[in-house]
């Protein structure tokens, strides 16, 4: 089963590692950094490796992360 969140950001865009910290999916930049060199994380479907990759809002990222699946829209 897929968890769904929807975030609200501020400014235009946001970096991936601080928006899986944001939304509590990883709880340090280190963890995130591990989650996204796993490939284990998707930006509109495709997979993302780059840590600072700029999310915009209407993007949905894709997180698979210990057996749980997590959907983020960014609003």
């Amino acid at each position: 089963m897929i968890e769904k969140i929807e975030l609200k950001i501020k400014g235009e865009t946001i970096k991936l590692d601080q928006l899986l910290k944001f939304s509590d999916i990883v709880s340090s930049g280190g963890e995130a950094k591990i989650l996204i060199a796993e490939e284990k994380v998707k930006l509109n479907q495709i997979i993302v490796t780059e840590r600072g990759k700029k999310i915009k809002k209407n993007d949905i990222v894709y997180i698979n992360y210990f057996g749980k699946e997590y959907q983020i829209k960014i609003t």
